[in-house]
């Protein structure tokens, strides 16, 4: 019977390997969210098996316990969280041939990090599509559906107050990449995650080798977006270093202008792709993604339906 059974699985996955047309898809939920959940990043899963016939997804967990997963999205250092996800993307069968990554909110972060730390190790990982990614961090505390308001407000007076100190950033995911511009020495010298992969503390030519591999880098932000501030975050963009009021673009940034990232060679050969969505965070339809983000999964145009809902992840 055992050997039954192993021969079904060996014949199980040689017939995915053949019938897949398309690369594997990466995805990695946000914050208050798990890799699963049916009304968020599970959407987002079914939308992709609907319209990409064969394809391989992998949506990257913390736990198989979901309650301990949604915790971890607010707790397990972001740093551990890359380690271990490198561990498996680098051992993973069906990842062999390269794949894409798709992140959701601040798993967008998590997953640039990957690439950055150990894309070296990895498969060829050929497009990286930010959804909604404070790719320069946040200044206020996100809306946090999945705890109470009570805590919320902790964690808020927390990060205005104590956001560099090494037991909160060790202990809050956020805090990891809150970027307060009128504490920007601070935060550059204290951030274990955000300032180290925006290479804001030192330059690690190997961030930017491995970030350049890429065949695309590419953006989502939400112009009605109330969970990122300052929104312009999700395209790189940030307050200008000392206030609160004025805005920059990535390109009037040091981390641009430096080149610390090689962001600045990679939008000059058309790496960088910088798209707008006009609703609140993450509230993609389908409409909009067959013809802004499909195109960067799949090498034949989609058969779209008419009938397009939101996919509201």
């Amino acid at each position: 019977m055992k050997l039954l059974v192993s021969l079904l699985f060996i014949i199980h996955i040689a017939v995915a390997e053949e019938n897949q047309t398309v690369l594997p898809i990466v995805l990695w939920h946000g914050m208050g969210d798990t890799c699963c959940l049916p009304i968020s990043t599970g959407v987002l899963r079914l939308f992709l098996y609907k319209y990409i016939p064969n394809v391989y997804i992998l949506s990257m967990k913390t736990n198989d316990d979901s309650i301990t997963a949604l915790e971890d999205s607010y707790l397990l250092n972001p740093n551990k969280q890359v380690i271990y996800a490198c561990m498996m993307l680098e051992k993973h069968q069906y990842l062999k041939n390269g794949f894409n990554v798709i992140g959701l909110g601040q798993g967008s972060l998590f997953l640039r990090a990957v690439i950055q730390r150990c894309g070296h190790k990895l498969p060829p990982i050929k497009n990286y599509i930010s959804l909604g990614g404070p790719q320069q961090g946040i200044s206020a505390m996100p809306h946090c559906i999945a705890v109470t308001n009570r805590t919320c407000s902790a964690m808020q007076e927390l990060l205005e107050f104590a956001a560099y100190h090494s037991m909160t950033q060790n202990a809050l995911v956020q805090a990891t990449y809150w970027h307060d511009p009128l504490r920007e020495n601070e935060y550059k010298k204290k951030s274990i995650f955000l300032a180290d992969i925006n290479n804001e503390q030192r330059t690690n030519d190997l961030y930017r080798s491995n970030l350049k591999k890429l065949q695309h880098f590419v953006m989502v932000k939400f112009e009605n977006d109330s969970v990122v501030e300052p929104r312009e975050s999700e395209w790189f963009g940030y307050y200008t270093p000392g206030q609160t009021k004025e805005l920059q673009t990535l390109q009037e940034s040091n981390i641009y202008l430096e080149d610390r990232l090689g962001l600045q060679e990679m939008d000059r050969a058309g790496k960088l792709v910088f798209l707008s969505h006009p609703k609140e965070h993450l509230q993609i339809d389908e409409a909009w993604t067959l013809k802004n983000i499909m195109p960067y999964l799949v090498d034949k145009p989609i058969n779209q339906s008419s009938d397009y809902v939101s996919i509201n992840i």
